[in-house]
Parts: structure tokens; C-alpha cells; sequence
């Protein structure tokens, strides 16, 4: 039984292989998954929206707001 294992090349070494790619597939799929669902929360909360608001040199307002405007041309 032990030579036909080794001709058909299922040594002893190469018993787990399959086990260990399917962990890491799975592994590497599950982070994907939940990487997207964060994205997806972030997106869907306003996150970025807000954050590109507060970014923006024109939402300053008043006339303090109109000259630092100015400035940041």
C-alpha cells in the first residue's frame, strides 16, 4: 500500500496540503468579506462625505471664511 501511495505521489508529506490551501483560502476570503462590510458601513454612514466637507476650503464660513478662501489659492 505504502509503494502505491508513493507512485501515484501521495507521500506522507503531502497528506495536509489540501487541508492547509483550503484554510488559507478561506481565511484570506473571510477577511475580504469583512473588510467590505467595514467599507460598506463607512460608506453608507457618511463617513468619507463628512470627511471631504470638513476638508474643503469653502466651508469655513463668514467673512473670515471668504479671506481664508483667498489664502488658500
Amino acid at each position: 500500500m505504502h509503494f502505491r501511495r508513493v507512485l501515484m505521489g501521495l507521500g506522507s508529506d503531502e497528506r495536509g496540503q489540501s487541508t492547509v490551501e483550503y484554510a488559507v483560502v478561506m481565511a484570506a476570503s473571510l477577511a475580504v468579506v469583512v473588510t467590505l462590510g467595514m467599507l460598506w458601513d463607512a460608506v453608507d454612514g457618511g463617513m468619507f462625505v463628512q470627511h471631504a466637507v470638513a476638508s474643503a476650503s469653502h466651508n469655513v464660513q463668514g467673512a473670515i471664511g471668504g479671506m481664508a478662501d483667498v489664502f488658500c489659492y
